[in-house]
C-alpha cells in the first residue's frame, strides 16, 4: 500500500485576518503563506506550529456555521468532517492557559477512557485537544 502522512486540516472562517490573529495569539500558530484560490473565491492562509499545519479559508459569500455544528454532541449527528484534534500532555494545565487567554471552552470530557476538551475558534469552529502523554 502507498505510504502517506497527515499534512493539514482546514476550516472556513468569516475573517481571515481575525482567524490568523486568534490562532496565533491563542494557540501559537504562525502564517506559513497566504494565497488566493480563484476557483473557490477564497482568501487563504496556511498556518503552522512546528510540524502542524492548518489551512484557513475566507470564502466570499460563505454561510455561517449552523448552531448544531457548534456543540460536539449535536455536531456528530450530521455526517461529514467534524473537527481536528491535537494532543496535549496535561489537559488541566492546557485548560488553565486557554481560559487565561479568553478562549471559549465548548466541552470538557473527563472519563475513564480519556480526557479532552473542545474549544471554539473565533468563528465557532470546534477544535479538540486530547490528553496523551508523550510516547
Amino acid at each position: 500500500m502507498a505510504e502517506f502522512t497527515f499534512h493539514h486540516g482546514g476550516v472556513s472562517v468569516p475573517s481571515l485576518d481575525e482567524a490568523i490573529d486568534w490562532y496565533g495569539r491563542v494557540l501559537g500558530f504562525e502564517v506559513e503563506k497566504r494565497f488566493y484560490i480563484a476557483a473557490a473565491r477564497s482568501h487563504t492562509a496556511m498556518i503552522r506550529k512546528g510540524p502542524l499545519r492548518f489551512e484557513l479559508f475566507e470564502v466570499e459569500g460563505a454561510a455561517p456555521l449552523p448552531d448544531e455544528r457548534r456543540h460536539p454532541p449535536s455536531d456528530i449527528k450530521t455526517h461529514g468532517n467534524k473537527h481536528v484534534a491535537f494532543r496535549v500532555e496535561d489537559l488541566e494545565a492546557f485548560l488553565t492557559e486557554m481560559e487565561g487567554k479568553g478562549a471559549d471552552v465548548a466541552f470538557v470530557v473527563r472519563e475513564a477512557f480519556g480526557k479532552g476538551c473542545f474549544l471554539h475558534d473565533c468563528a465557532g469552529n470546534l477544535i479538540e485537544f486530547v490528553e496523551e502523554a508523550n510516547p
